[in-house]
Formats: structure tokens, C-alpha cells, sequence
């Protein structure tokens, strides 16, 4: 008799009760009505390891039983043999063209289509994945009907045909064997190390033994305390997890519930294994109001966050990754999540005894049976092979493959899994399959679909058919115009897949473009109000584009440009960032600022939240690595039970010192307002408990300090905005103590004072500066400052009257070897701050092979448990390069694109104004930034 699921045939009745008399007839017809069929296996090419076949001799010999004829393509790599399919009955032969049906298990190259003929296998296409598109076109063209046995499915859309059983079995004996690799190369031998390969076994039974050995030296006691309690996390119910269960449970076992995930962790017993199952419920919920409704997801599942990785993920061994991915589906671990599980971390539950190594973190290995790139677990972008079956993923997204030791997760990805048990996966599938291939086997393509009366799940697992794709499947069509879009509709290996707009291409400009237009796929276009100057830097890189652009001036243009790009970067003055900010949100478009994040910018956190944007301050030299440095330093000692009771950080940009011969002790390698208009702000820092608090106007230069922790260096040092606010930022509450200054050569201060005292440094108009005023010199500007009708004054005199204004002779000393008392032209900029910018941009420029300088300082008071103190020193000294890049561009422009490159790459998804102040951000940032030389040392003194 003909034969059909019961299930199937019990929902195709529930939902088409006309259709009952016409199914019925069709499951009843005889078998004998397949006499004369012919179909063919063919022989798997897509892989070396792909062993398994769709059929086993035994499915085989019913059909040859039921009057079909078997065409079995030879292959002395089937786990079969051919005898096997020989003694079954069917015939064995090259040539499978006289077969209707053509069945298989991997994609089918596309020159060895047949046309006209119904092909079954599992084509990859229903994603429309972009490496199986020409198979796809090849099958349409040539008039072949094309079931995918993915999308044999029952009334609930649950899958009745896979392998997913033995994937789940392979995958759980990989894993095992992985951890005992891993573990050894941390320092621990344990009995996982007995445990071999999947595909090392004749067949699961005797991997199974193997594991059941491994788990008697367990229970008596055999794994290193120092390890403590191995919890593994299974994820989904269904066929993979439960075969990987059935493995596990082969080593003495006790299950817990998630909620007890953490307690056992801490506290479980080392002669047993804890699992923990989990399903949607246990690591789903809404996003507002949280609790979890299966139909709600099912139809919205844009509404609902995954906690696995806060929750669950913490106190995980091993993660057994088992579920289905769909693309709007929150995923399980994102690239920030591993960053933070797999940070360094104290684990107080571990004991440590002499001897024994530590684990670097609790997290050590994860098995993605679903191996889906770039799906459920986000950072795993591309499959593991059985050839290399292991990679090594650490928190700064390097892959090992060659390595069981180092920094990082174990992760196996195999892709094809069930292949390495492929006598037990080809008798499942075929028993699977068989009652389907009965239904299958009467299909002939020529023919139009509708007129076979298919079963409804042969039916909707049909892609192809008579040269178009079916109904359920046209959808593949939109899929592949959205990819064709998101590729700029190019060759993805040849345009670009990301756009960054650098906004500004002024002094910082260019290491940033430079560090960016290593990958190249990504896209830069410069953009600046001076046309030449982005021409200048885009002139540089190749493919670097550039675009004349005046932010206030031209809105339209903003948001056009803005619009396009992935991510913006702003090196504009900070002033201007809140447009950039708010253009960025309304377009969708991240962006980076090397700038502090002011009122104006944050007060659009909200607005950028809900957006979905992330606007990303403060990733420069300062603000930027100042932070990034005392945040790694505040981090490990507290890891270590130390108390910050004291921080005082010193910053800046000098020139080298064989370049700051002249009375400012300085020069500048961007516009010289921003420094100037700081000497002019007020101050707030916390000194010993006290708040000090310095009004503006100047008062701040006659806080000076000389500083001493670089000898070799004449260095002094003001404070710099509000200090007191980085207590909270910081985390650093318990701290009696803290500044945050700025550095200069000694003699700054006072040449600077000089030429406030002077009205130099004033940012109000001047009448005697209006750009269309009478000429001036800028010894009648000194003695207009003066209050002298004119400038006919004997020039001792004058330097007599300058004395009497500034107080000091080596002032007047500083302001004449400047050269503001000759008789030079002053080019008028309508303000004294904005006159004396433009004459020391050009005055105290940087000269051809001349360098810059950068210091940067953090002086850390520690309190150790054991009451002793420790005075830490950080120190990042940096110079330029006379024929590259100088330090400042170098220690701005770096952090910038890193921060940007991390933003395209997805390792930063935090949303709204974000500060660099969380692990998963500085760490990988310091770190690539040592890489291109930027490195700090330390220095230490006990109290």
C-alpha cells in the first residue's frame, strides 16, 4: 500500500477538508502503480569528507521491491560500498540520464545538471545565498524541478527529513574532544583528552564508549579542581540538541534549570557534568514589559531581545548550539557580548592551588551545530571545516585555526557534521525520507506541477519548477535585489560594502583615511570646506574621494552626503558636532567624534536611541586614550582588591623638544584657537576631599604647576575643565583626589599670561580689527592695547609701557621675539583671539623635518588590601614622523577610524551617545592602537 505519515496526512485533512477524497485515493494507490519508475543517487563531489548518501541499500531494495529501478553513480568514498547497493538490486552505472528523479545530498555542480529532471538535494538557495545563485539560474534555465529537502516540512513547519539527529551526535563528540585539547593547552589534563574526532569512530557506538570511559575517570574524581564545575548549555529541543544530549548523557550527569545555572557554576560538584537546556522561553523576552508569547515571536519577532548572553551565557562551560536562526530573530551572542564574556575575569569559584593555571574566563568552548554565518552566534562569520575543525575566537576578533593556546573561545562551526557518522546518517535520512520519496519519485518535469497532486509536503518543498521558481519561493527574487542593492550593485569583491564620510581634512585628517583604506571594502569620501584641502588628502589614497562642503552653509548637502554613508566621522570643531549629530539621526547614520560630547550633543541621546544610531564621543588622544588607559588600569586593580584613593592625569601636545626654541615654548600642528581659548576657561578638580573651583578669564595661568615625572622633560602643567564629573564617569567615587590637566614646556604659562594681561587673548570684537578697517601694523595694535593715541613712541618706551602692563620683563622679552612689536601688517580677523590665531598658525608652524611631541600622564594612588599604597605611573610618550604622520594626527586620527572600523564591523552596538568607557570598547582599542606603535609604559613607587 501506498504509504503517508499519519501526521501529515491528519493537518493536510484538518486544513483542506475537500481535498480528503483525492489524498486518500492518492495514499492508498498501490505500490505496484511505481512499476517502471527509474531514479538515480549520485555521487557527492561538493566535499572530500561528504560520505553520506540520501538513500541507504536498505530504503533501496524496498523501492526496487515496489518496481522502481536505483541508478547508483559509483564513488569509492560513499560510507557504502557499492556492493552494498548491489546486493539491494540496483544497477550501478556513470550514466544516470534515464532517471526522472535524480536524488543527492549536497548542491550539484552546475555543469552536471540534467535538464528536464527532478533534482532533490539540499541546494542552499532558499536565502538566497549569493554562492548558489548561479546553481539556481542553472536549474531554471534548464527546465529542472528542484525539491530542497530543507523545506520538507509538516502543517506546523516543523522539518520531517534532516540529518540534524547525527549532526547534533558529531557535533557533541567534536566538542569533547576540542576541550580536552583546549584544557591541555591551559595547563590541564583531563580525561576529555581520550576522546577522538567524530569521524575517528566506525560509528558512534563506539564514540559513545569512548566517552562513557572518559566519564568513569570523571566520576572518580579525575578532572582538576582548579577547573571547578563544567556546565554545558544546550540550546533548542529539537533533533540536534537532542542528539547531542544523548551524547552527553553518556558522562555522569545532572541537569539544572537556568535559573540554577549560576549556583552550580560557583559551587558544583567536579565529578559530574551539569547540562542545562534551553529553549525560547528561557532566553526570550519583549522588549517592553518583558515575559515571552511563542505566537507573538513567531509573527513579531522584532519585538523581543535574547538575555542568553547576560543570563546564560556567564556561567557556561560549553554552549551546544542548536537552534534555527531566522534573520529578524534576536540573535544568541553578538560580537560586543563575546567581547565582554570573554574578557579576562577573577573568578572567585575557581581555587586556585599551587601549581595550577587559572582558566582565563569561564566561557571554553562553543559547538554552532546550526552553523549558520553570522546568524545566532554573530562573531562565528564563516563555517569550521572537518580538515579544521577548531578556531580559537578571542575578544579582538583574531581567529586561530592553528592553536589550541591563547586568548579566547573554542569553537567548532562544521557545516556538514552529520558526514562524519555517515553509515547511521544515511540509514536515518533514508528512513526519513523514504515515505516522501515514494510521493517524490512520481515526478516528472516536463510535466506541469499542478498535475502530479502532490502530498502538501512534497508540494512545499518544491523551489523550482517549469522554469520559474513556485509560489512560496518567488520571494528569492527580492531577496537577491536586496543584495545586489546592499552591494552598490557591483561585484562584491570588487565595490565596497561600507561608506565612511570623514568630515574635515585638516591636520588629523590623514592617518585616520589611511587606516581606513586598508580594507578595501570600504569606501571613503573626504569632505571639507576647503576644496583643496580634501583634494590634497583624497590625492593620497587611491579611491579616496572628495567633496567641497560647508556645514552651516550647505544643509542640503550635509544630509545628502550624511545620508549615504554607514558611518560619519567628525573632525570638525566640536561646536558644530551637534548638526552633524542631529543630521546623523534623522538619516540612520552612526557617527564618531574625536571631541568631548557636550550639552548640545547629548541632549540628543534619546532621540539617537530610538533611532538606532550610534553616536560615539570622546575616541581621540584627549579626550579619547587618556580615558582608555585609566580605565584599563582602574579595571585591573580592582581585579586584584585595590582601592583608586587618588587620580591625576597631565596631557599634551608639544614639540619635540629640539623644535620649542622660541618664547611660547610651543608650536602648533593645528589651529592655535582651541588652545588659546583654553587658557582663558575655568576649572573644577577635587584636591584631598577639597573642591577647587577657578574662575575663567585667565586666573587659570597662575595655577601653574612644575611637574617632575619625566626629568628629562621641563614640563608644567593647569588644570582642565571639570575634573569632579570623572569620579562618577570614571567609577572612582572613593577617590579623595582628582585633576585632569593639561602639559607644556615651562614658560608657557607665563608668555601666555603676558599676553592676556595684554587683551591678546580676547575673543570679543575689536573696532580697531574690523576686516574692512584701516591697515594696521602690529606695533600700533601693541600701543592701541596700551591705550596710546598712536604708535610714534620711542621704542624703549614702548617696551617700558609693555613692562608696566604684563609685569614682568621676560614677558615683554617673549612678546618682542615673538615679533609683535614690529611693524609687519596684522591680517585683521575681527577679534585679538582670532588675529593672534592666524599670525602663530603661520609664526609657529611646524617647519619641514621638524616633530611633534605627545606626553601623556596618569598618577594613580592605589590602597592594597594588605594597607600598603602604590603611587602608579602611566606614561605614553609619542613622536612624529617629519615624513609621515605627526604625533597628534597619530594619537587622534588612530582611535577614531579604530572606533569607526568597530562600528562598521558590529563589535560596538550600543545605541545613543556612547563614551568609550566600557570594556568591550577601550580594550580592543588600546589594543589596536599598540599595534601601530602607540604604547604606554608604567612606572611604580610603594609607600
Amino acid at each position: 500500500m501506498w504509504i503517508l505519515k499519519y501526521n501529515v496526512l491528519k493537518n493536510y485533512v484538518k486544513k483542506n477538508v475537500s481535498a480528503v477524497p483525492s489524498i486518500i485515493f492518492q495514499c492508498t494507490r498501490p505500490l505496484s502503480s511505481l512499476k517502471g519508475k527509474v531514479i538515480a543517487i549520485r555521487r557527492e563531489d561538493q566535499s572530500v569528507w561528504e560520505r553520506r548518501a540520501p538513500l541507504a541499500p536498505s530504503n533501496v531494495r524496498r523501492l526496487i521491491r515496489a518496481g522502481v529501478k536505483v541508478i547508483v553513480q559509483p564513488s569509492n568514498r560513499r560510507a557504502y560500498p557499492a556492493k552494498a547497493y548491489l546486493s539491494a538490486g540496483a544497477s550501478l552505472q556513470e550514466d544516470i540520464s534515464t532517471a526522472s528523479v535524480i536524488f543527492g545530498v549536497k548542491q550539484v555542480p552546475v555543469d552536471q545538471l540534467i535538464p528536464n529532471k527532478t533534482y532533490c538535494f539540499f541546494s542552499h538557495t532558499i536565502k538566497a545565498q549569493e554562492s548558489n545563485m548561479p546553481l539556481l539560474d542553472a536549474i531554471l534555465e534548464k527546465n529542472i524541478r528542484l525539491l530542497d529537502f530543507e523545506k520538507l516540512t509538516d502543517a506546523q513547519g516543523q522539518r520531517v527529513v534532516a540529518f540534524g539527529k547525527y549532526a547534533g551526535v558529531a557535533g557533541m563528540v567534536n566538542i569533547l574532544h576540542g576541550l580536552g585539547l583546549r584544557l591541555l593547552a591551559l595547563g590541564h589534563h583531563t580525561p576529555f583528552m581520550h576522546i577522538g574526532p567524530a569521524h575517528n569512530y566506525r560509528d558512534s557506538a563506539m564514540a559513545r564508549q569512548a566517552i562513557r570511559d572518559a566519564g568513569y575517570e570523571i566520576a572518580l574524581g579525575a578532572m582538576p579542581k582548579s577547573i571547578g564545575p563544567l556546565t554545558f548549555v544546550f540550546t533548542g529541543s529539537g533533533n540536534v540538541s537532542q542528539g547531542g544530549q544523548e551524547v552527553f548523557q553518556e558522562l555522569p550527569h545532572e541537569y539544572v534549570a537556568r535559573e540554577s545555572l549560576r549556583k552550580v557554576a560557583e559551587h558544583g560538584d567536579t565529578t559530574k557534568i551539569y547540562g542545562c537546556e534551553i529553549r525560547r522561553r528561557h532566553h526570550l523576552e519583549r522588549k517592553e514589559g518583558g515575559g515571552f508569547d511563542s505566537e507573538e515571536y513567531d509573527k513579531y519577532p522584532e519585538r523581543y531581545i535574547s538575555i542568553f548572553s547576560k543570563k546564560i551565557a556567564p556561567y557556561a562551560s560549553v554552549i551546544i548550539n542548536g537552534i534555527y536562526w531566522a534573520v529578524d530573530s534576536p540573535k544568541l551572542l553578538t560580537i560586543p557580548d563575546a567581547k565582554n564574556l570573554l574578557r579576562p575575569a577573577y573568578t572567585p569559584w575557581l581555587p586556585i592551588s599551587v601549581g595550577a593555571p587559572a582558566l582565563p574566563h569561564r566561557m571554553l568552548a562553543i559547538c554552532d551545530i546550526s552553523a549558520d554565518p553570522g546568524g545566532s552566534i554573530e562573531f562565528m562569520n564563516e563555517c569550521t571545516t572537518i580538515d579544521t575543525p577548531f578556531c580559537l575566537y578571542d575578544a579582538d576578533r583574531n581567529k586561530d585555526t592553528k592553536s589550541f593556546k591563547g586568548p579566547g573561545v573554542l569553537v567548532c562551526s562544521i557545516d556538514n557534521m552529520p558526514t562524519q557518522l555517515p553509515r547511521e546518517a544515511t540509514d536515518f535520512f533514508g528512513d526519513l525520507l523514504y515515505p516522501y520519496a515514494l510521493d517524490i519519485i512520481r515526478s516528472d518535469a516536463k510535466k506541469p506541477l499542478d498535475d502530479h497532486g502532490f502530498t502538501p509536503a512534497v508540494y512545499g518543498a518544491i523551489i523550482a519548477s517549469n522554469g520559474e521558481l513556485t509560489p512560496n519561493f518567488e520571494y528569492i527574487k527580492e531577496l537577491r535585489q536586496l543584495n545586489q542593492r546592499s552591494r552598490h550593485k557591483a561585484d562584491d569583491s570588487e565595490s565596497p560594502s561600507k561608506k565612511v564620510v570623514v568630515l574635515g581634512a585638516g591636520y588629523v585628517s590623514a592617518p585616520l583615511v589611511e587606516y581606513l583604506h586598508r580594507d578595501n571594502k570600504i569606501r571613503i569620501i573626504v569632505c571639507s570646506q576647503l576644496k583643496d584641502e580634501a583634494d590634497a588628502l583624497a590625492n593620497r589614497y587611491p579611491g579616496v574621494e572628495s567633496v567641497f562642503l560647508n556645514v552651516l552653509d550647505r544643509p542640503d548637502t550635509l544630509h545628502e552626503v550624511v545620508s549615504s554613508a554607514d558611518v560619519v566621522v567628525s573632525l570638525l570643531p566640536y561646536s558644530l558636532h551637534h548638526l552633524v549629530a542631529k543630521t546623523c539621526i534623522q538619516t540612520k547614520t552612526h557617527l564618531v567624534t574625536a571631541s568631548y560630547m557636550n550639552d548640545d550633543v547629548k541632549a540628543l541621546h534619546e532621540e539617537a536611541e530610538a533611532a538606532g544610531v550610534t553616536i560615539l564621543n570622546e575616541v581621540g588622544l584627549d579626550p579619547g586614550i587618556d580615558h582608555l588607559l585609566a580605565l584599563e588600569c582602574f579595571d585591573d586593580i580592582r581585579q586584584a582588591g585595590g582601592k583608586i584613593e587618588s587620580f591625576i592625569s597631565w596631557c599634551g601636545g608639544l614639540p619635540a623638544p629640539e623644535c620649542s626654541y622660541n618664547p611660547l615654548r610651543y608650536k602648533f600642528s593645528w589651529s592655535p584657537r582651541g588652545a588659546l581659548l583654553n587658557t582663558l576657561a575655568p576649572a573644577k578638580y577635587l584636591n584631598e576631599g577639597q573642591i577647587v573651583e577657578i574662575s575663567g578669564g585667565g586666573d587659570l595661568m597662575s595655577t601653574v604647576q612644575n611637574l617632575d615625572f619625566l626629568p628629562g622633560f621641563a614640563l608644567e602643567g593647569f588644570p582642565n575643565r571639570d575634573s569632579t564629573v570623572y569620579k562618577e564617569l570614571y567609577g572612582i567615587q572613593n577617590a579623595s583626589t582628582v585633576l585632569r590637566g593639561t602639559l607644556r614646556f615651562r614658560g608657557f604659562t607665563d608668555t601666555i599670561q603676558g599676553m592676556q594681561f595684554l587683551g591678546l587673548i580676547d575673543p570679543n570684537p575689536h573696532p580697531i580689527l574690523h576686516p574692512n578697517g584701516p591697515d594696521i601694523t602690529w606695533r600700533s595694535l601693541i600701543c592701541n592695547m596700551l591705550g596710546l593715541e598712536n604708535d610714534n613712541i620711542f621704542y624703549e618706551n614702548l617696551k617700558w609701557k609693555l613692562a608696566e602692563r604684563v609685569n614682568s620683563e621676560v614677558r615683554v622679552q617673549a612678546i618682542e621675539d615673538l615679533g609683535l612689536l614690529n611693524d609687519d601688517p596684522v591680517v585683521k580677523m575681527n577679534t585679538p583671539l582670532d588675529t593672534l590665531t592666524y599670525y602663530l598658525s603661520k609664526k609657529l608652524c611646524f617647519e619641514k623635518n621638524e616633530r611633534d611631541l605627545i606626553i601623556l600622564r596618569h598618577d594613580i594612588g592605589i590602597l592594597w588590601p594588605d594597607n600598603r599604597r602604590e603611587d602608579r605611573g602611566i606614561n605614553l610618550v609619542v613622536y612624529g614622523d617629519p615624513k609621515g604622520h605627526s604625533a597628534m594626527a597619530r594619537a587622534v586620527g588612530y582611535p577614531a577610524a579604530i572606533a569607526v572600523k568597530m562600528v562598521l564591523d558590529g563589535e560596538i552596538q550600543q545605541r545613543g551617545m556612547v563614551l568609550p568607557f566600557t570594556q568591550n570598547i577601550y580594550r580592543p582599542i588600546l589594543n589596536r592602537l599598540r599595534a601601530e606603535g602607540l604604547e604606554s609604559f608604567e612606572s611604580s613607587r610603594w609607600n
